[in-house]
């Protein structure tokens, strides 16, 4: 299995993980509905064991979505050496918003219907955040507001 594999079957699974999250469920529910147990799901999440396309369609289907779902922005080129991070702009890192801490904050932003209150929680994580460094992990305020 060659590097550029590993990166989008790592990807994959971050997607994998992230639509799950979003649905509410845990690893041992969506092994039982893929007849598959919990640390399989857990190796699929991490990249660890390859995903077929049969389980990837019924994973889709048990999660709501479209096969295409978890491979939107996958890495294209080999070289890439950010494996989990998307290739379109703007760029962000799926395994945060894969993570509870992704998820939490991206619904509880959601639920903020004052755009000036939206804009100004922005300008303060902005603000507190570590300088960028070549674009690593930037999203441009302007940007984020429109992807919310």
């Amino acid at each position: 299995m060659n590097n550029r594999s590993n990166v989008v079957d790592a990807y994959v699974g971050a997607r994998l993980r992230m639509r799950r999250l979003m649905m509410g469920l845990s690893q041992s529910k969506l092994g039982e509905e893929l007849g598959v147990t919990f640390q399989q799901i857990q190796k699929y999440e991490k990249g660890t064991n390859r995903i077929s396309a049969a389980r990837l369609r019924q994973a889709a289907q048990v999660l709501d979505t479209t096969i295409q779902f978890f491979l939107e922005g996958a890495p294209t080129e080999a070289s890439n050496p950010r494996p989990l991070r998307e290739s379109s702009s703007p760029s962000f890192d799926v395994t945060f918003l894969a993570s509870s801490e992704g998820l939490q904050l991206n619904r509880a932003f959601l639920r903020i219907r004052n755009p000036r209150i939206r804009r100004r929680i922005v300008d303060l994580v902005v603000s507190l955040a570590e300088p960028e460094v070549d674009g690593e992990l930037f999203v441009k305020t302007n940007e984020l507001s429109e992807l919310a």
